[in-house]
């Protein structure tokens, strides 16, 4: 892991810790730095004017500069004073892990940084949406509880298989639209592909549900009055071109409530709607309305038939404490559950510490247990004192016979009693067999060897991942694809040697001779030139040169009949510059 000075990323968890990658800022480009330069002015510009208050002087507090790319050690160094920190992914990580870096006060940033043809907006996570996007806005306390509890929520919550093929077709698309090199035909198999699993989701899970208030608050978020909304999603801060369009009344602002979740979004296309919310704490109650809903607060058999439908690790945790993780199978037919099981690698935790010799490697084939009361006793197990599981005859070395109200009955030698307090979480068997309906059904037979019985009536919550992630391997890992966006087309490089040229003008003393022999290399040789054009054409405002800024401003209306695509941009680039050499005048 790359380490950053800051004890908030000094309490990651190990697992989180791996998908950290080294910024390597030295891989950014004088062309790279323009693009963040161009970007950042253009949003000081508009969004003064639209976006929520904290966000230009927010800008300060999280670390961040309009003139360069940020430095994650300079972040951190300003966000560790209002208890946050900031670390450099390798682009997509899984929604699971993107949620409990927010749940542990981490901004997850891609390292890599968008390409030219996309500075408007990229489907693909880069700097500039992740630290200009949600960096400013974490200096306003409110909306920093709200993320920070959103990640503890969005934790929880329980994916299916169809969410991460989603995921892998959207990471796929949107790294192939960023990279240097894609061909027509690759994009169209990417989209097509992307388009199959959208049209098959079938039900949402609660991570697909919760994503899309993810997408409507934390991305895409409006504040205030219906008739006079801020910006404060991320999505809409970083966008340049979004961020302008969807203030228009052609999109439709909604007021915000969980009827949101009914809202599917395309993260490729410009949103349909937005949604308004009053204040950051209406958030909060909307987000505890869904939570409620969800698995992991609930418990029950409706819960655990959500975890085996994911077909993938999460937890159970029974009234005692005692958390059971691994992948479920289905359960009973009873109304309530009877008896809990899972298949392959298991582990057993308690308050998400992983509970001595019961590992995975321990429980490899898989746990089971019966879930519910004793028969003609109205006590959960979990409660007995030591004289209560004597009078059951659950004594070290005894042999006992206990039959649940369900019908199930484990009957064996006792070995062990394992206790957290007052509270009993596991009885150990051996020589046990566990069965109902007179051996009709059979759970587990003597030679299987030690039968570990978890204790609890019945079980309170279910929820995503194992309880103690640090010593129960994921299996989501790290994609096989790593993002890192090759931006090296020969037309490029030059354009990337020629903003180093401008570089090195606009930070040393302006020398006139060495603008003309830019501009006119540009006239000639470079085709895709207008960022480099602007920036000569700031530079020549910026010394009062009239005839420069003319030459400039001419080649740039030039190329607006000949690609008219670009003349926003241009037109944008122009007027900023001119704001900003009136204003400094």
């Amino acid at each position: 892991m790359e380490t950053y000075n800051n004890v908030v990323l000094e309490q990651l968890p190990k697992h989180l810790k791996r998908y950290v990658v080294a910024q390597q800022y030295e891989r950014y480009t004088a062309l790279d730095q323009a693009l963040w330069r161009y970007v950042m002015r253009q949003n000081y510009s508009f969004l003064k004017d639209v976006a929520y208050y904290p966000y230009i002087p927010g800008l300060k507090k999280a670390g961040l500069s309009i003139a360069q790319i940020p430095d994650l050690q300079q972040m951190n160094d300003s966000l560790k004073l209002i208890g946050w920190g900031a670390v450099t992914v390798d682009g997509f990580i899984p929604p699971s892990a993107f949620m409990e870096f927010q749940a542990h006060r981490v901004l997850v940033i891609a390292a890599d940084i968008r390409q030219l043809e996309h500075i408007e907006y990229t489907p693909a996570p880069d700097i500039i949406h992740e630290s200009s996007g949600h960096a400013p806005i974490i200096g306003e306390p409110d909306y920093a509880v709200y993320l920070q509890y959103f990640g503890e929520i969005g934790t929880k919550a329980l994916s299916s298989r169809k969410d991460f093929e989603l995921y892998e077709a959207i990471r796929r698309l949107s790294i192939l639209k960023e990279q240097a090199g894609t061909t027509e035909a690759e994009l169209r198999e990417a989209e097509s592909q992307l388009k199959t699993v959208q049209d098959n989701m079938g039900e949402p899970s609660e991570m697909a549900l919760l994503s899309r208030l993810h997408w409507w608050t934390v991305e895409y978020g409006l504040i205030g009055s219906l008739e006079d909304p801020k910006i404060y999603g991320a999505g809409l801060l970083s966008s340049i071109g979004e961020s302008a369009s969807c203030m228009q009344k052609s999109v439709p602002k909604l007021p915000y409530d969980l009827d949101a979740v009914n809202y599917a979004y395309d993260i490729t296309k410009p949103q349909p709607q937005l949604f308004v919310t009053p204040d950051f704490e209406h958030l909060m109650k909307v987000l505890n309305q869904f939570a409620d809903t969800m698995a992991f607060r609930i418990g029950g058999k409706q819960s655990l038939e959500k975890a085996v439908d994911c077909q993938a690790v999460c937890t159970a945790v029974y009234s005692s404490g005692l958390q059971v993780s691994g992948v479920f199978k289905t359960v009973n037919s009873d109304q309530a559950i009877s008896y809990l099981q899972t298949v392959g690698p298991t582990a057993l935790a308690f308050s998400g510490k992983q509970l001595a010799g019961h590992g995975i490697n321990y429980h490899r084939e898989g746990f089971g247990s019966p879930v519910g009361l004793l028969e003609n006793s109205p006590k959960d197990l979990a409660d007995f004192s030591n004289e209560e599981l004597n009078d059951y005859g659950i004594s070290q070395g005894k042999r006992c016979s206990l039959r649940f109200s369900s019908g199930i009955v484990v009957e064996g030698v006792v070995v062990k009693v394992l206790r957290q307090g007052a509270k009993v979480l596991l009885i150990s068997f051996e020589d046990c067999e566990v069965y109902r309906n007179d051996r009709m059904e059979i759970y587990f037979k003597p030679e299987w060897g030690t039968y570990d019985m978890a204790v609890g009536a019945e079980i309170v919550s279910v929820f995503a991942g194992a309880a103690d992630k640090d010593t129960y391997p994921s299996e989501d890992g790290k994609a096989e694809e790593t993002s890192n966006l090759s931006h090296a087309a020969i037309e490029d490089s030059k354009l990337v040697a020629i903003h180093a040229r401008i570089a090195k003008l606009r930070s040393e003393s302006f020398d006139r001779k060495s603008w003309k022999d830019i501009f006119d290399q540009l006239y000639t040789e470079i085709t895709d030139n207008w960022l480099a054009l602007v920036e000569l054409y700031e530079i020549a405002w910026a010394h009062h040169d009239y005839e420069l800024r003319q030459e400039a401003e001419g080649k740039l209306r030039a190329i607006i009949i000949i690609r008219p695509s670009l003349k926003k941009l241009i037109e944008d680039g122009i007027r900023v510059a001119e704001e900003e050499a009136l204003n400094n005048h």
